[in-house]
């Protein structure tokens, strides 16, 4: 309709201005039906695509780069490599991760202005649901960014991020505790549930089964194992499919495609996918034209496990990453929710609540779809510890490039696993410690400026 149209076009000038210091009259223009308000959810070039940060992948560990590379970049992005300060200036990943805030929020708005009635139950409550769901999703991508992990002893003193909860921009804003931010966004995630529909109309839509798998996530960073069981099993119960490597090509992927054909190695919206994001682009050290996969890591795939295949092909001696969900060649990589991750997240919590046969049988259930058929050997373990080291090690290789090696590292940290970063550039070495502050990585100097926050230690 003409209003959602001018009001799409009102956030992308706003997008073009200082994020912080925008004050758009939009009172002519404002969209007030629920329709209108779906059709802004809706409109995935703003919520879903090209979105959740890129900078904390491009500080994990699962690629490293070549010294020509390294030195071909800006000296921002070989910061963001080396764990150095950096400054990125407008657009990036905070600013990106606040303008779909900002549209739930609106949205939220329309609904608590409409009279929810019989007739427009349904309606009502997938705009009010899904708008809750956007502005959680995104609120934890930022915190598994720019926030230290989650820690009982100190999550009510660490900084979290700014909630936002309204569309006016001259509201401040201010960083709430770790703890305040994801005890908020549990609360608004375990509402949308009793609004949402169990399965969506398209996976660019939130569901039942997707707040689900993210409540899982969330309270996996948090370590609380029992309720992200909890949570990843009823996520599974709504669908766990999984795409059977084996069948390659089908509908789903095809493996052996190289990356200069039209073919896609993986289907976008494929089966395995309950709700689907891709990562921006700005923190581009991790792009797929430059990054090289981690030795070790790629070694540790064995030969009859066909990701090896689908995920990687050769470059210059090494591989580097072709197996997105997103059917991108560049950096916008799929990272959204799966049937994989559900997978991996009850089976690690199976495996930390020392129910060892259970965390094998689901991992199992995920391998038998990934190596080749008729080689496949059920993997076991001897007791608690070996588990937990089997399931996390499979989670590495499954989700690969998916936005989420940076948050394991910092709460496998947090746990005591003392993991130490290195990168090496010429005859330089570079090291990050498990209890350095730089793991809550730096928020825009001009976020700092603007908004008067307060910036993440050094």
């Amino acid at each position: 309709s003409i209003p959602v149209c001018i009001f799409i076009l009102m956030i992308n000038l706003c997008s073009c201005k200082k994020y912080l210091d925008v004050r758009p009259n939009l009172a002519i223009v404002s969209p007030t039906t629920l329709e209108n308000a779906q059709a802004l959810l809706d409109y995935s070039q703003k919520m879903n695509l090209s979105i959740t940060p890129s900078c904390m992948e491009a500080s994990a560990d699962d690629y490293f780069l070549t010294p020509d590379s390294y030195n071909a970049l800006l000296t921002s992005y070989q910061d963001i490599y080396i764990w150095q300060q950096y400054i990125v200036n407008y657009p990036n990943d905070w600013s990106a991760c606040y303008l779909p805030v900002y549209t739930a929020n609106y949205c939220l708005e329309v609904t608590e202005k409409q009279k929810r009635t019989p007739q427009n139950e349904a309606t009502w409550g997938n705009v009010h649901g899904s708008a809750l769901f956007f502005r959680s999703y995104y609120f934890l991508e930022l915190l598994m960014q720019y926030a230290k992990a989650y820690k009982d002893s100190s999550a009510k003193i660490d900084l979290g991020i700014p909630l936002r909860t309204s569309s006016d921009f001259n509201v401040p804003s201010e960083r709430s505790s770790v703890y305040d931010c994801y005890h908020f966004i549990l609360n608004d995630l375990k509402t949308a549930t009793a609004l949402l529909p169990d399965l969506p109309a398209h996976v660019l839509r939130p569901s039942k089964c997707a707040t689900y798998g993210l409540l899982a996530r969330t309270y996996l960073l948090m370590n609380q194992f029992d309720s992200a069981l909890k949570y990843s099993n009823r996520a599974l119960s709504q669908n766990s499919s999984l795409i059977d490597y084996n069948m390659s090509p089908c509908d789903n992927c095809d493996i052996r495609a190289p990356l200069a054909s039209t073919a896609a190695i993986f289907k976008k919206f494929n089966a395995e996918t309950l709700f689907y994001t891709e990562m921006n682009g700005y923190g581009t050290t991790q792009g797929a034209s430059r990054a090289l996969v981690d030795t070790i890591l790629y070694k540790s795939y064995m030969d009859n496990d066909l990701r090896k295949i689908a995920f990687f092909t050769p470059k210059g001696g090494f591989y580097r990453f072709k197996g997105t969900y997103s059917q991108s060649t560049l950096s916008n990589y799929f990272t959204g929710i799966t049937t994989a991750e559900m997978y991996l997240i009850s089976a690690e919590c199976s495996a930390r609540l020392n129910d060892v046969d259970n965390s094998m049988k689901l991992l199992n259930t995920l391998l038998s779809k990934r190596m080749k058929v008729g080689t496949f050997q059920a993997v076991s373990a001897a007791d608690q510890q070996e588990a937990i080291a089997i399931v996390t090690a499979e989670r590495r290789k499954e989700l690969f490039f998916r936005g989420l090696r940076w948050a394991d590292i910092k709460r496998y940290n947090a746990l005591g696993a003392g993991i130490i970063l290195t990168r090496k550039i010429g005859d330089n070495i570079y090291t990050l410690m498990p209890d350095a502050g730089y793991y809550a990585l730096p928020i825009p100097d001009d976020v700092i400026k603007q908004g008067g926050i307060k910036q993440n230690p050094k």
